[in-house]
């Protein structure tokens, strides 16, 4: 069955966002219906913030196996359920809600779709530094994915040092890494004795997303194996990346975090792996892209 023939038995999985249009999450997800012929769909609605807890609580009455969470939802979600998984509850973010008989959980795959992707380009943190950028629920998965990688040092730059600050003390109270994120302000970006030592930069901010200008980083102080990693995805490279390019350093954007932690959605929605590969190749298809 093909996952456009909708009819009164479809179950219904969705993303939750604002702005939501954009999203290639639904194409993903609907390949892989298609492909294992599940009379399932998924759809994105834009959920304003001020309308999120009506939306969550709608998710059993109409019967929605799943919701993923975006922008500016994931933080806030972790506030509003009250069950959450433990990797959720230590990032306090949620990207993944999973309906199970009218009981709402919440989880938090970003962490290990960054893991999985860095994993898979090669990038060795080991007793190494890296740099995040931003201190939103994105950020604490990227904290995370790095210390996880066995990152010795991890910078956490925002443009508010306070809310950087704020994320650091999170990690150190949970316990969960050995080591605390070190909180700096955009400062950091154009500090050349710390960016020499740097071996991974990622954005975990909206900038550029909009604006099409990324705030000032001197992408020559870094080493040539630095790889810039950014979490949004677009079929050109982000203001983020294009100067990181320009210098010679390695460049990749979100996509492949997105491939993982969908899949990861997926399996937690409909208790089955997608078909390997399929999520990807639609994704790269919305694109335009070839796969790398």
């Amino acid at each position: 069955m093909k996952s456009s023939a909708i009819n009164a038995d479809t179950a219904v999985a969705a993303i939750f966002g604002d702005p939501v249009g954009h999203s290639k999450s639904p194409a993903m997800h609907n390949a892989a219906y298609a492909a294992l012929g599940m009379n399932r769909t998924y759809a994105a609605f834009r959920v304003t913030s001020e309308n999120l807890a009506a939306a969550l609580r709608a998710i059993h009455p109409l019967g929605i196996i799943g919701v993923n969470l975006t922008v500016p939802h994931k933080e806030v979600a972790a506030r509003l359920i009250k069950d959450l998984s433990g990797e959720a509850r230590m990032l306090g973010a949620v990207n993944c809600v999973v309906n199970r008989r009218g009981a709402l959980r919440g989880d938090n795959t970003d962490a290990r779709g960054l893991d999985r992707d860095l994993r898979d380009l090669g990038c060795e943190l080991r007793g190494r530094l890296a740099i995040v950028i931003g201190a939103g629920g994105g950020a604490a998965s990227s904290v995370l994915a790095c210390f996880r990688l066995g990152a010795n040092r991890v910078v956490i730059a925002n443009r508010t040092p306070a809310r950087a600050v704020a994320l650091a003390r999170r990690f150190s109270a949970k316990g969960a890494v050995r080591a605390a994120g070190e909180p700096r302000g955009l400062d950091a970006l154009m500090d050349s004795k710390l960016l020499a030592d740097a071996r991974l930069i990622v954005n975990a901010t909206s900038m550029g997303l909009t604006t099409g200008r990324f705030a000032r980083v001197d992408y020559s102080s870094t080493p040539g194996d630095c790889l810039f990693y950014d979490l949004i995805y677009s079929r050109e490279p982000t203001p983020f990346l294009k100067p990181a390019l320009a210098a010679g350093r390695r460049a990749v954007d979100g996509a492949g975090m997105l491939v993982n932690q969908g899949e990861l959605a997926f399996r937690l929605f409909n208790r089955v792996a997608p078909p390997a590969g399929v999520m990807r190749a639609a994704l790269f298809n919305e694109l335009g892209r070839t796969q790398s």
